[in-house]
């Protein structure tokens, strides 16, 4: 069973060491991620496998946020142009969606290892 509350602690840590990352170089979102999916592993415990878990739904949930977020953002943005701008607007938004998706799914690769980590850790 899913421990939401440990998957939202892996995320609120994976949004905010991802802040700091974009202002402190060397950080990085790949330090976001694996302190992230470890958080998750770690809270939720069950060996490797609860901790993978935790730990790759932790890691995606964020970039997908992101990607519904920026969608909506450039729709909008579009929507200046009318009609014909507003269809191009979501053409656009859907593609930067698909993209971040995209990384968002390699990316929770990285947290779901962490988690595992985490998780053996913990046990």
């Amino acid at each position: 069973m899913t421990d939401w509350r440990a998957v939202g602690y892996g995320f609120v840590v994976t949004l905010l060491v991802g802040a700091v990352g974009l202002a402190v170089p060397g950080l990085g979102q790949l330090t976001a991620g694996l302190l992230g999916g470890f958080v998750a592993g770690y809270v939720a415990g069950g060996g490797l496998l609860g901790g993978f878990w935790h730990g790759l739904l932790a890691g995606s949930l964020g970039g997908l946020i992101v990607g519904v977020l920026l969608w909506g953002a450039i729709a909008l943005v579009g929507l200046a142009g009318g009609p014909v701008g507003g269809a191009a607007g979501a053409l656009a938004g859907f593609s930067v969606f698909a993209v971040v998706v995209l990384i968002a799914l390699v990316m929770a690769a990285e947290s779901a290892v962490a988690g595992a980590i985490g998780a053996v850790l913990n046990d």
